[in-house]
């Protein structure tokens, strides 16, 4: 079976009261847009088209690498005006699926079973019941309970609007009968638009049955039309991946206030996560690792037994097996940490590698540093990287002791085992195994006094 699925994406959003196109407002920081694509994209033989048109540049640019064929709908004038415009697309053989930008939770199982509902005699619809169905096209059907047409709301009765079984507007079919229906569309309605609903009335009057079938949850077909429905599907999403992770063994200790806006390519187990983890892009995290409270991980990856205290940074990093971090820690990008590395309050590391057993416990900064085995820096030490112009490295070998408020001028070198004084400023190499220094001479002036205020 070869399927055509076409996205329909070209709505303005007006509801939004944005100037980003609607479908590239996000959820779990990704697109509402990407969402949809990334699910279908999982359908075997799929030839993905997106119908685009509010803020069209935009939506290529910012989807630029996704696999499929963009096809613009210059005027807005309704959803089977959309679906027209890739008809010369669609071979008549395919099984067409009708899918929206802005429905992000939709299930690959529930598109699954819709697609086994379409034959030669059949029509696959996806419908859904409400409490309130205010806003949706009702379905109506005979006294049979067949379908025979979906009623937009605005076309609709006093009795039709009663009907609570709502059109989600998703909807799989063969090409060739789309095509024919999509040819007999026409906007003599209320809102003076091509509806794409229109065809399910031609599809009973050509004797094609409509087969319905429902989402396991409502929340799977909800729109995106202001930003109250976009902050109620991210918290239906994340409240999917926070169950998900609990499944897989991850202790979340408040799974309201955990966020994963991305993935966990692995995951370990006996993972603990305190209050307001946020947990973002592609990250690998090991076994017995403890996440402390109000910490963002992005794009890293955290070895086994790794503790990490409250109010931590960590991104596009590695970190060893048996670190400890933080609290109030940040280790920015290409930060790679050995085993059984310290790093604490208040210690920002950038571009450096830390080897197994080093301790940086202190209101520091290690930048574009290279830092070996069992070296102990002090606290209120920097690494000055840059001139203005240029960044320069600083070495500092293994078992190096680093005093307090030391500040390394780069480029710079600090031998094995040698140790820097507190309070001093480096700016040459400083040899194996020596005590290394530069302080000014200390004085007392015998009989200072302090001043006071006059009156």
């Amino acid at each position: 079976m070869k399927i055509t699925t076409i996205i329909l994406a070209a709505g303005k959003g007006t509801r939004m009261c944005s100037d980003l196109p609607k479908v590239l407002h996000k959820i779990a920081n990704r697109p509402l847009l990407r969402h949809v694509y990334d699910m279908s994209y999982q359908l075997n033989n799929n030839a993905i088209k997106i119908v685009y048109g509010h803020g069209a540049n935009l939506v290529r640019k910012v989807l630029a690498d996704i696999d499929v064929s963009w096809v613009e709908q210059k005027q807005q004038l309704g959803t089977g005006h959309a679906v027209q415009q890739v008809s010369d697309q669609i071979s008549d053989s395919d099984i067409v699926l009708i899918l929206y930008g802005d429905v992000p939770l939709l299930k690959l199982a529930t598109v699954k079973g819709l697609l086994a509902n379409v034959s030669d005699k059949t029509l696959a619809l996806l419908t859904v019941k409400l409490k309130n169905p205010t806003g949706y096209g009702r379905i109506v059907r005979d006294s049979s309970g067949k379908v025979t047409k979906i009623v937009e709301e605005k076309d609709a009765s006093i009795t039709e609007k009663e009907i609570v079984e709502g059109n989600t507007g998703i909807m799989a079919v063969e090409g060739n009968k789309l095509k024919k229906w999509l040819n007999q569309l026409s906007n003599h309605n209320a809102q003076g638009e091509y509806y794409l609903t229109d065809i399910i009335e031609m599809a009973v009057a050509d004797q094609i049955t409509i087969i319905t079938t429902q989402p396991e949850s409502v929340d799977e077909v909800l729109g995106v039309n202001n930003r109250i429905q976009l902050s109620h599907l991210e918290r239906v999403y994340q409240q999917e991946q926070a169950i998900m992770l609990m499944e897989r063994g991850v202790t979340l200790m408040d799974p309201v206030r955990f966020d994963l806006r991305g993935t966990i390519v692995k995951l370990g187990i006996d993972i603990v996560c305190d209050v307001n983890v946020i947990i973002e892009g592609e990250n690998s995290i090991g076994n017995n690792v403890i996440i402390g409270a109000n910490t963002h991980i992005k794009n890293s990856i955290i070895g086994d037994n790794v503790e990490i205290l409250a109010n931590c940074i960590i991104e596009n990093s590695v970190v060893g097996q048996g670190c400890k971090i933080g609290p109030y820690a940040r280790l920015r990008p290409e930060t790679v940490l050995a085993e059984n590395v310290h790093i604490g309050n208040f210690v920002e590391l950038k571009k450096s590698t830390v080897a197994s057993f080093s301790k940086i416990n202190h209101l520091s900064y290690i930048g574009d540093a290279t830092v070996g085995a069992q070296v102990n820096i002090g606290a209120g030490t920097i690494t000055c990287n840059y001139d203005g112009v240029n960044k320069f490295r600083t070495i500092i070998e293994d078992g190096a002791f680093i005093g307090s408020d030391t500040q390394l001028i780069a480029p710079v070198t600090v031998g094995k085992n040698a140790t820097i004084g507190a309070g001093s400023t480096i700016t040459r190499d400083s040899p194996e195994n020596q005590l290394t220094l530069s302080r000014a001479k200390q004085m007392t002036l015998a009989g200072w006094k302090r001043p006071v205020k006059h009156d």
